[in-house]
């Protein structure tokens, strides 16, 4: 249980911290509320971290362009869809990436799972959620770039500074297209406080307690973790939002749940190292240097 705590308290933060921004949302525009997210964790980071010769490395400023436009769409669908349902989807890479470098029957049946399970989520939107459905799938998509450019970082032993460095590019990246919608919160204290709060627990509470869990748990352990995301997702919308899911989309997420559960990482033969592993997180989530990487959003 002791090496599962950090993992648990990852996961509970890191839909926490955006069911709290939708409740941000009737005081600072969604497009604000995702550029408070990213300037707190930029800030955190960069007074941590201080990765100043990282700021002109080619993946980290790709890297940084993913994540302003990965949080952008991510909060856009998160205020038009259940929570829920905007992290159900945003595993559909993970596990295609997944199947598609490992052939094997058990990352078919995964996907098996998985595309029906995305298609009832996505499927009981599409007539009045078209714009939230698109965007939720372009998070997802920006998430498979975000993998690959996590993992490229991340294999140069750089993980959380070239992490630390992306989110100060991102922070450039975003600023013109959002920093406008976060000027209200300046003249309101308890906005601008929340939104501090928002960037803290989506970003920084969940990046410190996975490099905690990834040293601690097996591939196998940590992955039977992870295909728990959707439903903490589930559970938080439910208490934080009153986001109840409907059969069709609690059938959804369970299908996602169990796809994600299922898929398996091909494993490196004998004298090689094994190599990072993708972290799921669709919203921002950082690829630890001295484990690999992993698959919010």
């Amino acid at each position: 249980m002791a090496a599962r705590l950090p993992f648990v308290v990852s996961a509970i933060f890191h839909y926490l911290g955006p069911a709290f921004a939708v409740l941000l949302f009737v005081r600072v525009d969604v497009l604000g509320v995702a550029w408070m997210r990213i300037a707190a964790a930029a800030v955190v980071f960069a007074l941590w971290k201080r990765p100043w010769a990282l700021l002109r490395d080619r993946d980290v400023i790709a890297w940084g362009a993913v994540l302003a436009g990965m949080n952008c769409c991510f909060y856009l669908a998160i205020d038009r869809l259940p929570l829920a349902t905007v992290a159900a989807i945003e595993f559909l890479p993970v596990i295609a990436l997944a199947a598609l470098g490992m052939r094997t029957k058990r990352n078919a049946v995964a996907l098996l799972c998985a595309v029906p399970g995305v298609y009832l989520l996505t499927g009981v939107h599409l007539e009045g959620e078209l714009l939230g459905v698109a965007l939720a799938l372009a998070n997802a998509a920006l998430f498979a770039a975000y993998i690959v450019l996590a993992h490229r970082v991340a294999s140069r032993g750089v993980g959380v500074d070239g992490l630390a460095a992306s989110m100060l590019v991102a922070l450039v990246f975003v600023t013109p297209v959002a920093g406008w919608a976060a000027l209200p919160a300046f003249a309101d204290p308890v906005a601008l406080l929340a939104g501090i709060g928002v960037g803290i627990s989506s970003s920084v509470i969940p990046y410190v307690a996975d490099q905690v869990a990834m040293k601690r748990l097996t591939r196998a352990g940590y992955a039977l973790m992870v295909s728990l995301l959707p439903a903490t997702a589930t559970v938080i919308g439910l208490i934080v939002l009153a986001q109840v899911p409907s059969v069709r989309d609690a059938a959804g997420i369970a299908l996602v749940i169990a796809g994600v559960a299922l898929h398996r990482e091909p494993t490196p033969p004998q004298g090689e190292p094994p190599p990072p592993r993708p972290r799921p997180s669709p919203a921002a989530r950082p690829i630890p240097a001295s484990s690999g990487s992993r698959g919010h959003p």
